[in-house]
Formats: structure tokens, C-alpha cells, sequence
């Protein structure tokens, strides 16, 4: 997109309106408010609905599965970003990807909420996948539209954002997982349903009069005769794709442990395939191509941060079924609710994180010793939580306030990466690929995710702490080293704070 454009977009947008930001932070806000909601109160049940026993309204699947099928479909909801940026950039824009999004997403939570079989399980796998990469990586670009490069509520705008975000997803768990214990699993995703289709009633109801023109430029788009090529190529694609598929299942080449190793793969491939594009793509300046050398760095360091903190829907979701007390205060707890830990200490904290910043000013860290932060606290979390075993033996029930504490620290780093990663990926990305660069930056949670998918397998009660310790351990060395590193990473950053 040019720098005309740019300045187009943000003199359209009502700069002054939702806590000193420009008007559109509060469409913003709320639609992805309820986006999570929706996503996150489906995934505090997902885990359960798929190893309880039939007879309790799950599937009935063996636990080990389940916990590798979580994170591979968290690994393509992420992977399929790559498409929505890619859709938004080249043919249709941010803000209707936006739409047809959420359209998906809530299609997929009614699939779920439909009782059936595995078979509906999968078709709403599928609707939630495509339509959160439609959505996710879109909205955040747009947020990056509303502010001018130099506007310095550029990161206090995104530290809002990311509160709205896990304010639905604190909401969510609490309510979903009480309706699942008394109703069943199917009106809990019925639940999720009906979040998304109020996200998108606030997006088509607000966006013309808050968000101007962002969202609506098609940064890059295509020619005619490239749009012709495309389609082809994509059409093409996915009949030799189903060809493929209906050889492989009925031969035994394509089984879930096959599934899991090819996800494995593309969750690095496609990441590594985007950067060495856009690095030597015309359309990438000098200055530009700079910049993505020092984003790669960051980007495996995001990795290696999702890889711990996504485990809080896995590995600390099973230990809060199956290894901590759930009687305690006086009060039962569902296990389900532990998913609100991660988004209300957000809440609580995002703020001061976003005032933090305002008032270092140019004092504040930069951004790579904001990511080896992110990373010394993630690998604590996981510190902490090897403890109990350590103290009290791998099978005694433990005190669910070691699981919030947990949470609590990997949550101080990701305030200290997350919404700093949203903000660096708008800087630092090429112009011309500035939604699909804000996909690439989902995409280390999709290769986190993948990667999950195939080490959960050894964590059992008698693993334990050789498991936390040692992904804990790696970690807090990986957040020394890129401290170290940082000055130089700085440099290649040409000026961006």
C-alpha cells in the first residue's frame, strides 16, 4: 500500500474518540471481543468434548489423540491465515475478509452445536479453520491501519486491542464450561454461536462511521489476467489435493501420526517460503528487506514463546482435569474455567503494560529485549509448575493455585511480547505485503502449535517435571541469548522503535 493511501485511510478515521484512540479501536475492539469469545469458550470444552467417555457426551477418543488434535487444529487455524492475508492483499481487502470470516466461524460452532457424530466434528474443524484465517490476522491489520506510522498511541492502541481480545476470551470459558456441566457440550458450542454472530452485527453496524476507509484498499491487487491465473492454479490445486487424499487414506500413506508430521513440516515451511518471498520480491525495498532480516529472529522467538503458552489449552488443560484438586473454598471448580486465568490476568495487566510504555516513552525497552522478557517468563511458568510434583510425588492431587500461578507468569511475558509482536509486525512489514506479513506473524503460533502436536505425546504424570523443566529450561536460554543479540537485531530494524 502507498504512503498515500496510508495517509488517505487515517485522515478518514474519527481520530479522537475510545480513550484518546481513533473511533474505529472501538469497532475493533468489539468484534474481535466477540470473535474470542466464540473461539475461546469452544476451545475450553474442545479437549473434554473429544476424550470424555460417550456416555458423558464426548467422542470417546483416546486422550494422547486428543491432546495432538487440539494443537494441530489450533496449528491450522493460524496456517490458514496465510490464505486470509493473502485474499485480503491481492483481491477483495481487510475488512470483508473480516466478514466472510466470521460468517465461517459461526457456521462452524453451529456444526458443533448440532449433536452427531465425529463426522460434524470435523466439518466444523474445518469452517472454524478457514474462517478464523479470514479473520484473525485481517482485524489486526486494520487496528494498524487507523494509526499513522508515527503515532506513538500506536502501541498503547494495540495493548487496548489485545484487552478486548482476552476480555472475551476470560468471558467465554466461564460461561461456556457452566452451561457444558449442566446442559451438555452441544449448547455450550451453541454458546460460541451465537458470540460470533453478535461480532458481526457490531462490525456491519459500526464500521462505516468508525473505520472510514481502512480496510477497504486493496493493498496489492491483482490484474485481471493474474485473477484468471489464480483461480485456475487454486482450482487446479484442490482437485489434485482430493485425488491425492482419496488414494492415501484407503492405502494407509495419509493416518493421523502422517497427518501430524505434514502439519509438522508446513508449520516451518511456509513461514521460511514467505520470508525468502517477500525478501526478494521486487516490490521489497532496501530498507525493507533489512527489516525482515531482523524480524526473523523475533519470529522464532514467538515460536518458541506459543509453544509454552498454547500448552495452557493442552498439557495445563488435562492437568487441570486430571491432576489438580477441584474442590476448593467451598466451591467446585470446572476445569473448563482455569481457560480464564491466561485472559484475566491480561485484563488486569494490559493496561498498565499500555501505560508502562506511554510513559517510558523512548526510554522503554526495545523490541527484541521485549521478546527476551516474553521468553525468560514463559520458561518460568513452566518452572513453577514442575514443583508440586517435585514436592508432593506425581500423584497426588494438586492445589489449583499452582496451575493460576502459572498462568499468571506466562502471562507477564506475554504482555511483554504479544501485543508488542502485533505493533513490530506492522512497522516492519514490507508495504506491499502488509496483511499477509501480519499472517506471517500468526504463523509462529501455527509452527508452535505444530511443534506441539509432537511433543505433547510424552508428557505423562511419571514425565512430568523432566517435561516442564526441560521445555522450561530451553526457554529461559533462548530469552538470554536474544538479549544479548538485540543491539544487532536493532540495527537491522532502520529506525523502528
Amino acid at each position: 500500500m502507498s504512503d498515500f493511501n496510508r495517509q488517505k485511510i487515517v485522515s478518514s478515521v474519527p481520530q479522537k474518540g475510545f480513550f484518546g484512540h481513533p473511533k474505529g479501536l472501538f469497532t475493533l475492539f468489539f468484534t474481535e471481543f466477540w470473535e474470542r469469545f466464540s473461539y475461546y469458550g469452544m476451545k475450553a470444552i474442545l479437549l473434554f468434548y473429544m476424550y470424555y467417555e460417550v456416555t458423558k457426551g464426548g467422542l470417546g477418543l483416546d486422550q494422547t489423540t486428543a491432546l495432538s488434535i487440539v494443537s494441530i487444529y489450533g496449528s491450522l487455524v493460524y496456517m490458514s491465515g496465510i490464505i486470509g492475508g493473502w485474499l485480503a492483499d491481492r483481491i477483495f481487502g481487510t475488512s470483508r475478509a473480516v466478514f466472510y470470516g466470521g460468517i465461517l466461524i459461526m457456521l462452524g460452532h453451529i456444526a458443533l452445536a448440532i449433536p452427531g457424530n465425529i463426522t460434524f466434528f470435523f466439518v466444523s474443524m474445518v469452517l472454524i479453520v478457514l474462517g478464523t484465517g479470514l479473520l484473525k490476522p485481517n482485524v489486526s491489520s486494520v487496528v494498524g491501519e487507523i494509526y499513522s506510522e508515527e503515532d506513538s498511541r500506536r502501541d498503547s492502541g494495540f495493548s487496548i486491542f489485545y484487552m478486548g481480545i482476552n476480555l472475551g476470551g476470560f468471558i467465554s470459558p466461564l460461561i461456556v464450561g457452566a452451561v457444558q456441566s449442566h446442559y451438555g457440550f452441544h449448547l455450550g458450542f451453541a454458546c460460541a454461536a451465537v458470540g460470533m454472530f453478535i461480532g458481526l452485527l457490531v462490525f456491519l453496524l459500526t464500521k462505516k462511521k468508525n473505520l472510514g476507509l481502512a480496510g477497504t484498499i486493496v493493498a496489492n491487487p491483482l490484474s485481471p489476467s493474474e485473477k484468471k491465473k489464480v483461480f485456475s492454479i487454486i482450482g487446479l490445486a484442490v482437485v489434485i489435493i482430493a485425488i491425492l487424499v482419496s488414494i492415501a487414506i484407503p492405502t494407509g500413506y495419509l493416518t493421523f501420526k502422517s497427518f501430524i508430521a505434514l502439519i509438522g513440516i508446513l508449520g516451518f515451511l511456509i513461514p521460511t517460503i514467505y520470508f525468502v518471498v517477500m525478501y526478494r520480491s521486487p516490490k521489497t525495498t532496501k530498507v525493507e528487506r533489512s527489516r525482515i532480516i531482523a524480524y526473523i529472529p523475533l519470529f522464532l522467538a514467538a515460536v518458541m514463546f506459543w509453544a509454552i503458552q498454547e500448552q495452557g489449552s493442552t498439557i495445563l488443560a488435562n492437568y487441570a482435569d486430571k491432576r489438580t484438586q477441584l474442590d476448593f473454598a467451598g466451591i467446585h471448580i470446572s476445569p473448563a474455567w482455569f481457560q480464564s486465568a491466561n485472559p484475566l490476568f491480561i485484563i488486569i495487566f494490559a493496561p498498565v503494560f499500555a501505560w508502562l510504555w506511554l510513559k517510558l516513552g523512548k526510554r522503554q525497552p526495545s523490541i527484541p529485549k521485549k521478546f527476551s522478557l516474553g521468553l525468560l517468563f514463559a520458561g518460568l511458568s513452566f518452572l513453577v509448575i514442575l514443583l508440586p510434583a517435585y514436592f508432593g510425588g506425581a500423584n497426588s492431587l494438586v492445589n489449583p493455585l499452582w496451575l493460576v500461578l502459572s498462568y499468571f507468569i506466562v502471562v507477564i511475558g506475554e504482555l511483554c511480547l504479544s501485543p508488542v509482536g502485533l505493533s513490530a509486525t506492522t512497522k516492519l512489514a514490507p508495504a506491499a505485503f502488509s496483511a499477509q506479513t501480519m499472517s506471517l506473524w500468526f504463523l509462529s503460533n501455527a509452527a508452535a502449535q505444530a511443534l506441539n502436536a509432537q511433543i505433547v505425546k510424552f508428557y505423562t504424570p511419571a514425565t512430568e517435571m523432566v517435561y516442564f523443566g526441560v521445555i522450561g529450561g530451553i526457554s529461559i536460554l533462548l530469552g538470554v541469548i536474544l538479549l544479548i543479540v538485540s543491539p544487532v537485531i536493532q540495527k537491522y530494524m532502520k529506525g523502528v522503535h
